[in-house]
């Protein structure tokens, strides 16, 4: 009697657990899903700077919730377009990242609207020792002679100035990668200015020396200097201050006190004299 009531109410839990678990999966199923679409992504890493073509990407499932703005479902849609930043292999790309539909592929594709590029010579020192790279940005130092005043000694004083700063960095020799953290050494930088930008600098390259100060990527704050000289770089020495001279201490003469001495009148006929003893 008492195996015949174990197996009844071992087969009522049984029967409970098999109701749980059909009841559990129905309502996993009938939760809803997050929905999902598919985007352009990269089949590869692409450089900026290329021109695209639909073979370069692929169609991929991406969260609805968490697609890019400006996606693209159709690389069809990317003929011909300019990447103005670097793709990595499977980064959706978007229309942020792209250049305006026309643009020709190269180093115009990354100038900013209303700026120019312009190239100046640079060697290893100059160039900050190959580490100033695209993507960088320096300041512009230019060592010139400074016309002085009239009526002064000297006609002209060697000075050293920041002349340009936060000036971005474009391509070093002929490459516009930025993703290179190698310093190389290269003959001419090009740099992205605005049009007085651009005069300033190629006035200074022609009267002076140019050297470019490599500056922190996030560091927007300006240096307001006045220029170094001769004068600021080597100082005059202070002028040499006076030996104290020592005081001269009175000499005090002393003089003898008067000796007292006793004195006699003699009357000699007509003649007096005094005798002092």
């Amino acid at each position: 009697m008492k195996n015949k009531r174990a197996f009844v109410v071992m087969g009522i839990a049984i029967l409970f657990g098999l109701a749980a678990v059909v009841f559990a999966s129905r309502w996993l199923l009938n939760q809803p899903t997050g929905a999902s679409g598919r985007i352009a992504v990269a089949n590869a890493d692409i450089g900026l700077g290329q021109r695209l073509s639909p073979e370069m990407f692929k169609l991929a499932e991406w969260p609805t919730e968490s697609m890019p703005k400006g996606a693209f479902i159709d690389p069809q849609k990317l003929t011909g377009r300019v990447l103005k930043t670097n793709l990595l292999m499977g980064e959706p790309v978007s229309e942020a990242k792209l250049a305006p539909s026309g643009t020709l592929g190269g180093l115009s594709a990354l100038i900013s609207e209303g700026k120019r590029a312009i190239t100046v010579r640079v060697n290893d020192v100059i160039g900050v020792a190959g580490f100033a790279l695209p993507g960088n940005y320096v300041d512009i130092i230019v060592s010139t002679q400074k016309e002085l005043q009239p009526g002064s000694n000297a006609h002209e004083q060697s000075i050293s100035k920041i002349v340009l700063e936060r000036i971005l960095v474009l391509a070093v020799a002929q490459e516009v990668n930025r993703d290179e953290t190698k310093p190389k050494v290269v003959n001419a930088v090009t740099l992205e200015v605005t049009p007085e930008q651009a005069e300033k600098l190629d006035l200074a390259r022609s009267v002076g020396t140019l050297s470019l100060a490599l500056r922190n990527q996030v560091d927007p704050q300006s240096a307001s200097t006045e220029g170094a000289t001769k004068q600021t770089l080597l100082p005059p020495p202070p002028p040499a201050q006076p030996k104290p001279v020592p005081a001269v201490r009175p000499v005090v003469v002393k003089t003898a006190a008067p000796v007292r001495r006793d004195c006699v009148s003699v009357l000699n006929g007509l003649r007096m004299t005094q005798e002092c003893f």
